[in-house]
């Protein structure tokens, strides 16, 4: 008991600099990990709390009081009337949780509910880039629904339920391929199997090309500049989605990735056929998007979940809604 304050000291100094660390870029960080750790410390705390420390400090409070009473009737039988043995106070010092619980165990049930939403349910994420112009913004703060293509264990990423299938058109969070520890945003265009050509900035599936209609430009606050808008039908629902005038189709510094023998590269654009349990993805902001025509496919393990609503940006209210 009397080690813990200074054990609980070393834990929460080991979360703070592995936090610290991950901030000033010294370790990858990984936040999933973070909280899982966080609510099995915490959770290890709270049951020592629950069945050992605080029956302990019951106990103690039990027998103050019973050192009490036996005092008053000592006095009782001294023919002591007059006596003030109060011990409330006392026994509220002792049965105060100590602040080495009050920062581990206290805080178990808030994590205990942030992990199994976050892990299980839903995830929120911000936008940090112009490639999804116009369908999100940057600064637009999203959900992600992380049971919709089936439940995955956190960590190791492990899927334990099936789910819906991905579908073209779906907006979908991904660890990115290159770097697994970093989360990206894109639409998907093509399913496993699908034969994909993007050529002269149009878009065709499986020989089909898929239809656009033309919209009035549209006009970026943060570029200030007006960008070509179209509506595509891609799957249930039609999006919008942005060309940007004298940017050639062409793909300029596509890497090696796995599956790049399955594209083909040309001055008109890309043609690719997605793997089978591979995804292939496009930003909304064609022209300033770095997607799978750059750095390949997206594996099914490495799906977050399905994005589908903003539920905040703090510049534009009027942002806030679905968008699926």
């Amino acid at each position: 008991m009397k080690t813990m304050p200074a054990l609980t000291a070393v834990v929460l100094a080991a979360f703070v600099g592995y936090i610290g660390a991950w901030y000033t870029g010294a370790i990858e960080g990984n936040f999933a990990l973070l909280m899982f750790l966080a609510t099995l410390v915490t959770g290890l705390y709270w049951l020592a709390e629950k069945f050992l420390f605080l029956p302990r400090r019951k106990r103690a409070a039990e027998e103050l009081q019973q050192q009490a009473q036996a005092r008053r009737e000592q006095l009782q039988r001294q023919g002591i009337a007059q006596h003030d043995v109060d011990v409330s106070e006392g026994q509220l010092r002792i049965l105060r949780q100590p602040w080495w619980l009050d920062w581990t165990a206290g805080l178990f049930p808030v994590l205990l509910v942030v992990f199994v939403l976050r892990s299980f349910l839903f995830e929120p994420f911000k936008i940090p880039s112009g490639s999804m112009i116009p369908t999100l913004l940057v600064g637009d703060l999203i959900l992600v629904n992380k049971f919709t293509y089936g439940v995955r264990l956190p960590v190791i990423n492990k899927k334990v339920t099936e789910g819906q299938p991905v579908q073209r058109g779906d907006v979908i969070v991904f660890r990115y391929p290159p770097q697994p520890s970093l989360d990206y945003i894109k639409r998907v265009v093509g399913l496993p199997g699908d034969k994909v050509e993007y050529l002269n900035k149009r878009l065709r599936i499986n020989g089909q090309d898929i239809p656009t209609e033309a919209l009035p430009d549209f006009f970026d606050t943060d570029a200030m500049r007006y960008f070509q808008q179209f509506q595509e039908s891609l799957g249930a629902t039609p999006h919008r989605l942005l060309n940007t005038q004298g940017v050639p189709g062409f793909i300029q510094g596509a890497a090696e990735f796995a599956g790049r023998d399955q594209c083909v590269y040309s001055v008109e654009g890309v043609s690719c056929t997605v793997p089978q349990g591979q995804y292939f993805v496009m930003g909304d902001n064609r022209d300033n998007s770095l997607d799978s025509r750059y750095w390949g496919f997206v594996p099914d393990e490495n799906l977050v979940g399905r994005a589908f609503f903003v539920w905040m940006n703090f510049g534009n209210l009027k942002r806030i809604g679905s968008f699926q």
